[in-house]
């Protein structure tokens, strides 16, 4: 079974589900997961898990996204994008460039979204779009979402091209349809593009046909990324050999059962206190993700990763 992480472009036409439908018949596993959904006409960066990289699912999906958009001022639709039915159509002539640049530059920061009817989300149990689909609307409560950033790179109105870095759970869809709003003109998303997802990028990423040629030549492996690739930015943690067994069963572990640096006295520690570490054995195994804890001196699990077969080779 192959165990990674594939960083794949997604392209136009393909749902997410779709994308791991096509990957199973790819590489011939049925372990497969995505890491968060993207709307069938959007485009860009998919990471998808394979095997004991699934557990990385929750993980990723709870990662800042980046996005590369079109908002079109006014025409307001029931998806919040261009593919929806209209349902009102605004003037935008007297819109300033000035004005539609400071209403967009005033959402950056943390707002209360509405998620729309055409989504994923569930409600007692039915997805928001099923029910959308069948002339049904329901009551949804508003989320906070953050926007951390907006960099407007062009306004040719009634369109603005614009690049988004935002917290997970933000519906772009969402975002375009609320400036539109508070535009008084009303708007909706023409394009959308993935560029980011946590540590994966766009220029990183492969499409669906470059997967299967890659699997065809034999050459899976050179493409995918192994699980501990995405904890990169932590502190790396080696356990002692006498212990390795200990930790391989996800018990936690005290800091001299690591080892003391050189560098750092007798008595101290070089942690913080809720910092995660990346854990390996000696053999460089990647055992799981665990987090200090400074009161009691020790690091306990959040989630394992181990491969056992490796671990005992």
């Amino acid at each position: 079974m192959w165990n990674g992480i594939l960083n794949i472009y997604k392209e136009k036409g393909y749902t997410s589900h779709d994308v791991v439908a096509k990957l199973r018949g790819i590489v011939k596993q049925k372990k497969i997961g995505h890491t968060g959904t993207l709307d069938p006409d959007a485009e860009g960066v998919l990471p998808v898990c394979l095997g004991k990289a699934t557990r990385l699912c929750d993980m990723l999906t709870d990662q800042s996204k980046t996005y590369e958009t079109v908002l079109l001022l006014g025409k307001t639709t029931d998806t919040q994008d261009i593919t929806g039915q209209i349902l009102e159509e605004g003037e935008t002539g007297h819109l300033t460039e000035e004005e539609v640049r400071a209403c967009i530059m005033g959402f950056t920061g943390e707002y209360a979204q509405l998620p729309p009817m055409y989504s994923a989300l569930k409600v007692n149990g039915k997805k928001l779009y099923e029910l959308a689909r069948q002339g049904i609307e329901v009551e949804r409560k508003k989320r906070n979402v953050t926007i951390h950033e907006i960099s407007i790179q062009e306004v040719s109105l009634p369109r603005v091209r614009m690049r988004v870095h935002c917290s997970k759970g933000t519906y772009i869809r969402t975002l375009c349809h609320d400036i539109g709003r508070e535009l008084g003109c009303g708007g909706c998303m023409e394009a959308l593009l993935r560029t980011q997802a946590g540590c994966f990028e766009l220029k990183d990423s492969m499409k669906l046909g470059e997967v299967e040629e890659a699997c065809a030549e034999g050459n899976l492996s050179r493409v995918l990324l192994p699980v501990d690739a995405v904890f990169g930015h932590l502190k790396e943690v080696r356990i002692l050999k006498d212990y390795q067994n200990l930790v391989y069963n996800g018990n936690p572990f005290s800091e001299s059962q690591i080892g003391q640096e050189p560098d750092v006295p007798e008595g101290e520690s070089r942690f913080r206190q809720g910092e995660q570490v990346r854990v390996y054995d000696r053999e460089r195994h990647f055992i799981g993700i665990y987090r200090y804890h400074a009161g009691k001196q020790v690091f306990r699990v959040e989630k394992m990763f181990l491969d056992t077969e490796a671990a005992e080779d």
